[in-house]
């Protein structure tokens, strides 16, 4: 009598740790769910000028590592549940993703990389047309030389390679512009020895390498999981899908955002929208592809909004410059200190912004390496 009262305790024992466990993922699901849905309606309350921001990018990213910490504790605390079939094919399918998702990491870093490149030019402009000192053909023979310089590099022409010819030069990094600037004899030896500066910048892909086809790829046979995968799984699978899909979507972002190469944009993303977060992530993906479509956009190397900035700088300024007679009147000095202005308010936006969005990009590869290897 004894042993048998002792079977139907154990057996009542494993009934009730099977139901409270069962009820902890419940819950862990459905709050994993309502911060997906709550995290993409925040990114989408933005109005058109925020959007593909430096700081939009960056909440972005935060997001994204949020959510890749929340799947990962969940993979934890259910780890025995996750090693078994079909959820060990399901884990195994979201970590190839994660795995193409390391080069667009480093592709977009290497980005980063050139609109810093693009920085230094700023800077020497602005140095050039400081209102501090006297402002005469040199100084705007100096600007012009910079600014054809930032043309040259922010083509994307796809068609004829020349993006590929010029995207490997950079500054060295020794002194600032503002030193080098200084230090410089007032004559047109400057144009060449400022080009002198630029040192060999080599990608972390391949030459053949394409963002869009990798992009691509991690879209790939992406679908929400059949009823009785959810039912196998104890619906483990449905974390796994939500999270395949922020990720496709937040890779797609940066390199609309940012310099790639081959970033071609037209990536369907077939989300249903039965999903609550399914409704937010759609609408971002059609207000950055109408983005794209502009007519100012569409040969456009990066969609953030500081690559738009300097864009608008760089033709105001040259606009300006062309028609400056020397010595400049007031009133042209005026002008030429509103422009410089503008162009200081995006110089002062990258160089606040794109450290911190590097240090991210580089934090988002490790968070996916972690999940990746499990630690």
């Amino acid at each position: 009598m004894s042993a048998t009262m002792d079977h139907v305790m154990s057996l009542r024992g494993n009934q009730v740790h099977s139901v409270v466990e069962g009820s902890s993922l419940e819950i862990e699901l459905e709050t994993f769910q309502r911060q997906v849905t709550l995290r993409f309606l925040e990114l989408a309350a933005v109005g058109n000028d925020d959007l593909l921001s430096l700081s939009w990018i960056r909440k972005l990213l935060d997001f994204f590592i949020l959510c890749q910490d929340e799947l990962r504790l969940i993979f934890f605390n259910h780890r025995a549940q996750v090693m078994k079939p079909p959820m060990d094919r399901i884990v195994s399918d979201f970590f190839e993703r994660c795995v193409k998702a390391l080069d667009l990491c480093n592709a977009v870093r290497d980005g980063i990389e050139h609109i810093k490149q693009w920085q230094r030019l700023l800077e020497i402009v602005l140095c050039a047309l400081d209102q501090k000192n006297i402002i005469g053909e040199g100084q705007c023979r100096r600007a012009k030389k910079a600014l054809s310089d930032l043309a040259n590099c922010m083509v994307d022409d796809k068609e004829s390679g020349a993006y590929m010819a010029l995207r490997n030069r950079s500054f060295g990094r020794n002194t600032t512009i503002k030193d080098q600037y200084q230090n410089l004899n007032h004559n047109n030896n400057y144009q060449h020895r400022s080009v002198g500066h630029f040192r060999s910048l080599s990608w972390s892909v391949s030459r053949n390498w394409s963002a869009a086809k990798q992009l691509q790829a991690i879209g790939n046979s992406l679908c929400p999981p059949k009823s009785n995968d959810l039912v196998a799984t104890c619906g483990l699978a449905m974390p796994v899908y939500t999270m395949s899909s922020v990720l496709l979507f937040v890779m797609w972002a940066l390199v609309a955002a940012i310099p790639c190469q081959d970033r071609r944009l037209s990536l369907h993303i077939l989300i249903p929208r039965q999903f609550p977060w399914s409704a937010p992530l759609l609408s971002l993906h059609e207000r950055i592809m109408e983005d794209s479509k502009k007519r100012e956009r569409k040969n456009a190397c990066g969609l953030l909004r500081e690559i738009q900035g300097i864009e608008k700088c760089v033709r105001g300024i040259n606009e300006l410059v062309d028609t400056l007679q020397f010595p400049l009147t007031e009133e042209k000095r005026e002008v030429v200190g509103q422009r410089v202005e503008d162009l200081s308010h995006v110089y002062e936006a990258l160089k606040d912004g794109l450290d911190p969005l590097e240090r991210q990009v580089r934090e988002v590869f490790h968070v996916i390496v972690r999940g990746r290897v499990g630690t």
